[in-house]
């Protein structure tokens, strides 16, 4: 039995939605030869290990008493009592995981939503450690940071970085790796937007739309978030740096749906959605009709071609794949030498804890060569 350390950053939904996975998975692992050994757990306060990683973990019942701890709103502090690991605030738990890296090979993994994990990670994959993100905000730093993560990239993985479970990012690597040049990536990579964009062309108002999406759990908690177009664009920032181009957010031109006199720090959510938001759908309704009549529909986009990456709204044919979304999954068109007049197309969906949580782990097992 191959046995592969992991350590855990973020247990919000897509880091509980994890651990329940690898629980749950057990017996398939097994019958592949593969245990995941949980020796570590932490979120932004605390950092959980087990007492001695070289030889002892967190037993399953353990991994599902921190999910419910969690799931509660409640700190990990409350398991420390159980006697069963040790615990280190922040920042000691830095220190802590430093030193493990130093005795112990495991699979660091970023569920958490910090910009401030990129050094960890970067230590931790120079002492011979993998690491697997679902956190953007690491690949989306400055190219220095960039570069100094990837000074090992077969020890790095972050499929769910874009498109969740979707096999984007080992699609690009594959095409690149066989010689094959992208010259152009477009594709919504936004559930909400996806969804957004094409409920507005059945005629509803674009401030109606966005409500009844925020209803349905499809936004963050103040659609803002979706509508700035940032979310976006830090997917297209990794892709890009995948295809080699040396650029960072600034060089992104990011069209937001909403104007600036609308950002939070100027009026509030309540005053967004009574008030602000309604003023939008003319603008959104114009462009729907001139769109239509031109035979396109509207799709907000990642455009990465010709060493530059556009955030926003398009017109787009029909009966192309992304003229044809409907909901919220993600679609993104490849296009190359190989896949020149006709693109390769990958859908599906986008989003969602549990879809994330499943690229999450197939990045994980991905990793198992690397280990004895």
């Amino acid at each position: 039995m191959k046995n592969i350390p992991v350590i855990l950053m973020g247990c919000g939904g897509v880091g509980r939605q994890l651990l329940q996975h690898i629980v749950s998975c057990r017996t398939i692992h097994a019958n592949k030869g593969i245990h995941l050994r949980v020796v570590g757990v932490c979120d932004s306060k605390s950092f959980l290990v087990a007492p001695d990683v070289l030889t002892m973990e967190f037993n399953d019942t353990f991994l599902m008493d921190i999910c419910q701890i969690k799931s509660n709103g409640m700190s990990l502090q409350t398991c420390v009592d159980s006697g069963k690991c040790e615990s280190f605030s922040y920042p000691e738990s830095t220190k802590k995981l430093t030193n493990i890296a130093s005795s112990l090979a495991f699979t660091l993994v970023d569920c958490s939503a910090s910009s401030e994990t990129v050094k960890i990670i970067t230590q931790a994959v120079n002492s011979g450690c993998c690491a697997v993100l679902a956190n953007k905000k690491p690949l989306t730093s400055s190219m220095e940071d960039f570069d100094n993560l990837f000074l090992h990239p077969r020890r790095i993985r972050h499929e769910s970085t874009v498109g969740a479970g979707l096999p984007i990012i080992s699609s690009l690597n594959r095409i690149l790796s066989s010689g094959d040049t992208i010259y152009r990536i477009i594709g919504s990579l936004s559930g909400t937007l996806g969804y957004v964009m094409s409920e507005v062309e059945d005629g509803k108002p674009f401030s109606e739309v966005v409500k009844a999406a925020q209803a349905l759990g499809y936004t963050e908690p103040d659609p803002r978030d979706d509508l700035s177009g940032m979310d976006v664009a830090r997917k297209g920032l990794i892709l890009a740096r995948l295809l080699g181009q040396r650029m960072d957010m600034s060089s992104i031109k990011i069209e937001s749906l909403y104007p600036d006199k609308m950002r939070p720090n100027t009026m509030s959510l309540k005053d967004f959605l009574a008030n602000g938001l309604p003023l939008l759908d003319s603008d959104i309704e114009t462009r729907i009709k001139k769109a239509s009549s031109n035979g396109n529909v509207l799709r907000y986009v990642c455009v990465i071609e010709n060493s530059r990456c556009n955030v926003g709204i398009q017109e787009l044919p029909k009966e192309s794949a992304l003229g044809r979304l409907r909901g919220s999954d993600n679609v993104v068109e490849i296009y190359s030498r190989c896949y020149n007049k006709q693109p390769l197309v990958i859908q599906g969906a986008g989003a969602g804890n549990d879809t994330t949580a499943t690229g999450v782990l197939a990045d994980i097992l991905d990793l198992q060569d690397l280990f004895p």
